[in-house]
């Protein structure tokens, strides 16, 4: 526990810190200029993959980078510049585009490396806070990602300058994301275990019942009938068919209690006097998504699936829907 006379002090350095490498980012859109569309255009044009490389802080950066550009349309890799030395360079290809990330510019790791990148015609983009560095001068683009001054009180542990890195590789993500035209889609079919994945994946064929898990009842059927159908097929509905198996309409608890509330002969009632016609239906190829929205506009629990030629396929409710982590 933080001791009481210690709590305004961790909260003044708390706001200093967010407020430095705040101020940090902002300084980065003055800087974006020329090189910065450069760099768009170098991976646009680019024919293999990128590469991302760093070491230390710089090292978990660029993995963060290399993902991003994963995730919204562009293929990359991390490669670990000291791996790089033994054997992992073999990665790296003519057609890829190398991006190296290193505050001082100096590091050795990187620089003994980037002349065999070059050698192997991937062309360089260098992320790093001094344009006179010695990776800089080595870049096809050079990106300024300088910062005043670290958050550390010290002014030493990388936190600003990491920062600052880390923003303008999702700045150069998300300016590639716009210029290829990634959608929602694309991002969800990169993402398929993620909630955006479910919503834009999962389509009602997936959650739905069907066969004998689907339950059904005449059009001639009593209303004891259906009601002992429903509680079989436990989704508060059952469909209604004629004797050709089209569907007439759709019997839910709902029916059930406004039934018993008007029927004085429950034995000798039939469950086409009391169903509801018309019921809301969905395509089995539709989004789930789709489904919880027809549910929640007509405020329904429960939605029969039919095919092109309206022939009952199957049948869904929002539990089903909560289970499959579409809701």
């Amino acid at each position: 526990m933080i001791p009481k006379h210690a709590t305004a002090s961790a909260l003044e350095l708390a706001r200093r810190v967010l407020t430095i490498e705040a101020d940090a980012v902002r300084a980065l859109i003055a800087r974006l200029d020329e090189r910065f569309l450069a760099a768009v255009s170098l991976i646009l044009a680019c024919k293999g993959r990128v590469i991302v490389c760093g070491i230390g802080k710089s090292g978990h950066i660029a993995r963060k980078i290399a993902s991003t550009l994963s995730s919204t349309g562009t293929p990359a890799h991390f490669v670990h510049p000291a791996e790089a030395r033994h054997g992992d360079l073999g990665m790296i290809q003519r057609d890829d585009v190398f991006v190296g990330l290193s505050y001082s510019g100096e590091t050795e790791e990187l620089l003994h490396i980037v002349p065999l990148v070059k050698r192997q015609g991937a062309k360089l983009i260098v992320i790093c806070g001094s344009a006179t560095s010695s990776l800089a001068r080595e870049a096809n683009v050079f990106l300024d990602a300088a910062v005043d001054q670290e958050a550390c009180p010290l002014n030493l542990a990388p936190t600003a300058s990491t920062t600052a890195a880390l923003a303008l590789g999702d700045a150069l993500a998300v300016a590639l994301l716009d210029a290829r035209g990634f959608s929602a889609d694309d991002f969800a079919r990169s993402h398929p275990g993620g909630s955006l994945g479910r919503r834009l994946l999962t389509h009602v064929a997936d959650v739905m019942r069907s066969g004998a898990d689907v339950p059904k009842v005449s059009d001639r059927a009593t209303l004891k009938e259906a009601v002992l159908e429903m509680t079989r097929g436990r989704i508060g509905m059952t469909a209604v068919l004629d004797a050709a198996g089209r569907m007439r309409g759709i019997f839910t608890d709902g029916d059930l209690r406004r039934a018993v509330e008007r029927i004085t002969d429950f034995g000798a009632a039939r469950v086409a006097d009391v169903m509801s016609r018309g019921p809301r239906t969905i395509r089995p190829e539709a989004l789930a998504v789709e489904a919880v929205e027809i549910m929640e506009s007509h405020k329904v629990n429960q939605l029969l699936v039919v095919d092109a030629g309206g022939e009952l396929v199957g049948a869904l409710n929002m539990h089903d829907l909560f289970r499959a982590k579409v809701v």
